[in-house]
């Protein structure tokens, strides 16, 4: 069995046994066998899914985050763990970059860290509260690239993902017959007032961004009746964190302002905050150089600015000395991300694999 065809056999094992985010037990079980198998030491995280293991040493510590877990969709009728996501493909190039690097001489220390719930847009803050990347100089991420980003056979250095904060919201007001709409409070007029709202919400146009609402729910029981109680939900775009933020204050004062205006009871509450790329130039170079010596100028794709989101760049937030990018490989992959009936071309695993092993293998601390 060649690489390519091992490579292959790994993938098809995770993605054959998907798990969602917090349950990646078998996952994290069957990367442990095979470490250990290779002779190769971890660290488990114990009290959560995922692991980290380490080859090489050095003062100088670079390292690459794989994300395992899965989705929740349906496919053919039947609710599962689904890896459209491409997170099984990530896997796949992590291990392939370990594998041909493990018996490699080297002068640096490589981590690879196994992470757990990218879904649930925590899983990298509770990798780093357990050390994934403690003494780690350099941090570098993968990961498959839909076909209106790049074609199969380029491969770009670094994604810029942009930053995303979802917003979940009720209101509270007073039912009323249809024929005495004076005597209610009518919750579907403010989700509407909400709607527009969003609408005159304005930041610079020269950053992508958006805000809109993806939740309504307003039933007062019957045709008749006007509700007064409604739920409902919005996702926030903006390509960086500060656009994010500007976004998030000026929703805040629309929504109290709404809800002084129709002096009702409007809650509302910010989840599930996934942070903007802040891209190292050093590390995209690097990773730009390896790209270019093992497939050429041609194979190198520009930057990608994609408005879909990463909890990767959480490390960087947290760590702001780290010097981080995610590589994006060309992989033909259609309908797109997340789509369940995801499909891709699976030389696209040696590809990154590739990739992945000479920006490790070359890695070197910046030049001060």
């Amino acid at each position: 069995m060649n690489f390519e065809q091992q490579l292959l056999q790994w993938f098809n094992h995770f993605h054959t046994h998907a798990e969602i985010s917090w349950k990646e037990i078998e996952t994290t079980k069957k990367i442990a066998e095979m470490l250990t198998e290779w002779g190769v030491s971890y660290r488990l995280f114990d009290d959560v899914p995922g692991l980290v293991a380490e080859i090489g040493t050095g003062e100088f510590g670079v390292a690459v985050r794989a994300d395992i877990d899965a989705l929740w969709q349906e496919l053919d009728g039947v609710w599962q763990a689904n890896h459209s996501c491409g997170h099984d493909a990530n896997m796949t190039m992590v291990l392939g970059a370990l594998y041909q690097l493990k018996d490699m001489p080297l002068n640096h220390r490589i981590r690879f860290i196994f992470q757990p719930a990218e879904e649930m847009g925590n899983g990298a803050v509770v990798a780093y509260e357990h050390g994934a990347v403690e003494n780690i100089q350099q941090l570098y991420g993968i990961h498959l690239r839909p076909i209106d980003e790049i074609p199969f056979g380029k491969v770009t250095a670094a994604m810029h993902h942009g930053a995303a904060y979802f917003l979940t919201g009720t209101i509270q007001g007073v039912d009323a017959h249809g024929a005495r709409p004076h005597q209610g409070k009518n919750a579907i007029d403010v989700i509407m007032a909400i709607q527009q709202m969003l609408t005159a919400v304005h930041v610079s146009p020269f950053i992508p961004h958006s805000a809109k609402l993806t939740k309504i729910v307003a039933d007062g029981g019957s045709v008749n009746i006007i509700p007064g109680a409604a739920s409902f939900s919005m996702d926030v775009r903006a390509q960086n964190n500060e656009t994010l933020e500007q976004l998030h204050d000026k929703i805040d004062h629309g929504l109290a302002s709404i809800r002084q205006q129709y002096d009702i009871e409007l809650n509302w509450e910010w989840i599930d905050y996934t942070p903007g790329a802040v891209v190292s130039q050093e590390a995209a170079d690097h990773a730009a150089q390896a790209i270019v010596d093992l497939y050429g100028q041609d194979t190198l794709a520009p930057h990608i600015y994609t408005p879909g989101s990463d909890d990767f760049h959480f490390y960087t937030v947290k760590q702001p000395e780290l010097q981080a990018t995610m590589i994006g490989i060309g992989s033909d992959l259609s309908p797109g991300l997340h789509h369940p009936y995801m499909t891709f071309d699976h030389r696209a695993l040696k590809v990154g694999a590739d990739v992945l092993t000479e920006t490790l293998k070359t890695a070197h601390p910046a030049k001060k």
